[in-house]
């Protein structure tokens, strides 16, 4: 915005370099240019300043679909001043000369203008399809429509504007339609999430499963073989037991083989010994019988012999002693 110092009869006008400023005296122009700086009578002038940067203004159009869809679009569009003097002719851009301010919104008008020329083609866009079909496009489409519309209305190149670029930032239903198109495509989602958690839910079942039954396995094994062991054990048991009555049956008639020898032995001698005493006379077993008993007696306290025994041991010498030869 330009600055104004006013002294008197006459002010001073200092603008940027980004405006153009024009001059008007008696309705002719006086000065044009960009970041001028000049002095000039109040009374007598008539000043217009033109911004010459990029305008940027937010675009938001609310139209329908082919099928009566609320749809609203969202975005930005950029314009800038071509020709100043042209635009200063169709538009107001004058300052007061007190101030320096716009004595009216020329901004405003121009993008009034711009956002009519954005509203209209966008409307006839949007109705040229269903709701589906422009959500799926996106606002691509949209924007080249836009940009072509633009390019192509006379009315901007009159006033000497052009449009620089559209930006559409979003193409979207009501929340109310939003919501519905969502919910077939969030069901969709859910039951794929139902399902893996199913698929999930299934997997861990049938790993529980599998290991169950690998430890019932195991079980089963280890029962098995603590089976076999114990019947091998058994069976080790059974066979010692077996080999010891054997070992002992051997030993045992062994033993009855060795005893019966033995006794036999011992009877035979006796039956030798006693056919050897069968055989000798009484008065030489009666001696026999008196050694056996002596080798018996350790000692012999009192020997009592009668006549009636002497008598009868000599009798029986006698008649055992063989007859002496004769001399």
């Amino acid at each position: 915005m330009a600055s104004i110092k006013n002294l008197g009869f006459v002010a001073q006008l200092r603008s940027d370099a980004s405006n153009h400023v024009i001059r008007y005296r008696s309705g002719k122009v006086r000065q044009s240019g960009r970041g001028l700086v000049f002095w000039f009578r109040p009374e007598t002038a008539s000043i217009a300043e033109l911004p010459m940067d990029d305008r940027e203004m937010a675009v938001f159009v609310k139209g329908r679909s082919q099928d009566f869809q609320a749809v609203a679009v969202q975005g930005t569009l950029t314009w800038h001043v071509v020709d100043p003097e042209r635009l200063a002719q169709r538009v107001d851009f004058s300052l007061g000369l007190v101030t320096g301010a716009y004595q009216s919104e020329p901004i405003q008008r121009i993008e009034t203008r711009l956002a009519g020329l954005v509203n209209q083609a966008a409307l006839q866009y949007l109705a040229q399809a269903p709701v589906r079909a422009l959500l799926d496009a996106g606002p691509e489409p949209l924007r080249h429509q836009l940009d072509a519309a633009l390019a192509a209305d006379p009315t901007l190149g009159e006033i000497g504007i052009a449009v620089t670029a559209v930006r559409l930032t979003n193409l979207a239903p009501s929340s109310e339609l939003e919501r519905a198109l969502q919910t077939p495509t969030f069901e969709a989602l859910q039951q794929k999430a139902d399902q893996a958690t199913f698929e999930r839910r299934a997997l861990a079942v049938e790993k529980e499963r599998a290991i169950a039954e690998n430890e019932l396995g195991n079980r089963t094994e280890l029962a098995r073989r603590e089976m076999l062991l114990i019947t091998q054990e058994a069976e080790n048991a059974r066979s010692r037991a077996t080999g010891h009555a054997e070992a002992q049956q051997v030993e045992a008639a062994a033993e009855a083989e060795r005893i019966r020898t033995v006794e036999s032995a011992k009877a035979e001698a006796e039956q030798a010994r006693m056919g050897i005493y069968r055989d000798l006379p009484p008065a030489v077993m009666l001696g026999l019988a008196a050694r056996e008993l002596a080798g018996k007696l350790d000692t012999i306290e009192h020997l009592n012999v009668t006549p009636d025994l002497l008598a009868t041991v000599l009798g029986e010498f006698r008649r055992g002693t063989p007859p002496l030869p004769p001399r």
